[in-house]
């Protein structure tokens, strides 16, 4: 009988890419903090920062004695970047829709039932929405995470499913939907459109639009979006321009990845 991978995890391996992790949001880290958040003594953090201090991915600053990221993540980043097909592709579609938009655009895929933007072109104006590359948000309130968790499998919502029994939905604004079986419903709608809206549902003020990229199998592997002030993209502009823009470049880039529409 086959392992489960899980047998073969390294708890030393694991609990140095959770502190890498714990940098996502952070400039920077001490050892009392590391140890809270990750539940490890000090000494074990001590060790842990040791090594990776020496492989050049994390680094001391010499004026707060605490840590920081080092140039070693930067240089794998970029060689994740360099590796993938869908990034190198999607760059012009994104440059082109933002330029077209005049607002940004935004790439991304799910991971642990959140979204994380893997690549983003900002918006030349004032108030605009920037790149967010690397950040995660919640799935169920925004057009992104509401495209990938749609057009996903049976299997993939019957999961999500099992996850939200254990801890509710996040209320982030008045329009965020909170109740599961309305959110299925929604995504329904969202499979059946082809694209999803979010207007003001993740933060006040913010509206997009977005549609799924499918690989050359027909599995959803991320989704493009546009983003920006409400006040500019009102719901007549989403539907009438974004939406056919949005939908355009998932599709050509679909098309580049492989994919082939049934009815084409």
């Amino acid at each position: 009988m086959k392992k489960q991978k899980s047998e073969y995890l390294i708890q030393t391996v694991a609990n140095a890419l959770k502190l890498l992790e714990a940098f996502h949001d952070e400039e920077e880290l001490g050892v009392t903090e590391l140890s809270r958040r990750l539940d490890l003594h000090k000494n074990n953090i001590f060790r842990l920062l040791a090594t990776l201090e020496l492989q050049g991915y994390v680094e001391q600053s010499s004026s707060t004695d605490r840590y920081r990221l080092a140039v070693g993540c930067l240089e794998l980043g970029q060689a994740y970047l360099r590796s993938r097909g869908l990034l190198r592709r999607a760059r012009p579609l994104l440059e082109e829709i933002s330029a077209n938009s005049t607002e940004s655009s935004h790439l991304a895929v799910m991971r642990d039932f959140e979204i994380v933007h893997l690549d983003g072109i900002s918006s030349n104006q004032l108030v605009g929405t920037g790149p967010r590359i690397g950040q995660k948000l919640p799935i169920h309130c925004t057009a992104l995470g509401k495209v990938l968790l749609g057009f996903s499998s049976e299997g993939v919502h019957e999961a999500y499913d099992r996850d939200r029994a254990k801890k509710p939905l996040d209320q982030r604004t008045p329009a965020t939907i909170v109740d599961s079986h309305k959110l299925f419903d929604h995504l329904r709608s969202v499979v059946l459109r082809g694209y999803a809206l979010d207007f003001e549902e993740c933060e006040p003020g913010l509206a997009c639009a977005a549609a799924p990229v499918y690989s050359e199998s027909g599995e959803t592997i991320a989704a493009i979006s546009v983003s920006g002030p409400a006040f500019r993209l009102t719901e007549e502009r989403l539907l009438d321009e974004i939406v056919p823009m949005v939908v355009g470049a998932a599709g050509r880039l679909s098309h580049d990845l492989g994919y082939a529409r049934p009815d084409a």
